[in-house]
């Protein structure tokens, strides 16, 4: 059974809270057979702050780097972060520890070779100036 963490995170309280992410992750986790071993909850923290801002951001990025669980569950990309930049270098930390990814809104599932190619191609989409 693979094991999965959960990072949920929102920042004000627009409707959206860190149970409905959990809920519905938890849904999924179930479905695709993995058993979760640890929730990360950012309460009311911007993803604009870096890693060092986000103190259960912090204790997902260790536990990657322990090997503690083998896919990251989340709600949406921008749960994980604002900054392109840190983005980028949490994706590549996952990929290098062959860990895998999921973000519910984006569809993202790197568990499936779809998945693996869509992550790469936005790894090393290069970047173009906003319009």
């Amino acid at each position: 059974m693979r094991r999965a963490a959960l990072y949920v995170r929102v920042s004000t309280r627009n409707g959206q809270t860190t149970e409905n992410q959990e809920r519905a992750l938890r849904e999924v986790a179930d479905r695709m057979g993995c058993e979760i071993v640890h929730v990360y909850r950012d309460q009311g923290i911007s993803g604009a702050k870096g890693r060092n801002g986000r103190p259960a951001f912090d204790a997902l990025c260790k536990g990657a780097a322990r090997r503690e669980f083998d896919i990251v569950m989340a709600w949406s990309v921008d749960r994980i972060g604002r900054s392109l930049q840190d983005l980028i270098a949490f994706l590549t930390e996952l990929h290098a520890l062959k860990i895998d990814l999921y973000l519910h809104q984006q569809g993202v599932d790197t568990t499936t070779p779809g998945g693996k190619a869509e992550a790469h191609s936005r790894r090393t989409r290069p970047r173009t100036a906003a319009m």
